[in-house]
């Protein structure tokens, strides 16, 4: 699987907070709350579905991976959505070890995985 996704009974809004500061135990920021929803609606579309794509990063393995190899940046920052599917909130990322599958490094596979643990860690604890 290329996703690591679970239920919760929150609201999309609790969901969020508790994921933002289960996040900041782990050292993510959240950079920018893109509401796709709210988005669409006001480019004149009547899109129903609640979607919230949150984009973190913990500076430190920003840089890290960065400096190893630039193409990472075609992944940061990480992405967690928080969304509504069929009545079930969830809260679901793409796993960065798939993601970094792409750059075949073992060094950047090992900072994936501990990053992939931590934000896992996360949405754990805020669902």
């Amino acid at each position: 699987m290329f996703h690591f996704t679970v239920e919760t009974n929150k609201t999309i809004d609790e969901a969020i907070a508790s994921l933002q500061e289960k996040l900041q135990k782990e050292k993510f920021g959240v950079l920018w709350d893109f509401n796709i929803k709210e988005t669409l609606n006001k480019k004149g579309f009547d899109f129903q579905n609640t979607y919230r794509v949150l984009e973190v990063c913990n500076p430190k393995a920003a840089s890290e991976v960065l400096s190893l190899q630039p193409l990472v940046s075609y992944f940061l920052p990480c992405k967690i959505v928080v969304y509504e599917d069929q009545g079930t909130n969830k809260i679901g990322m793409p796993k960065p070890t798939v993601l970094m599958e792409h750059v075949d490094d073992a060094e950047l596979k090992g900072i994936a995985e501990d990053i992939e643990k931590r934000l896992i860690g996360a949405i754990h604890a805020a669902k």
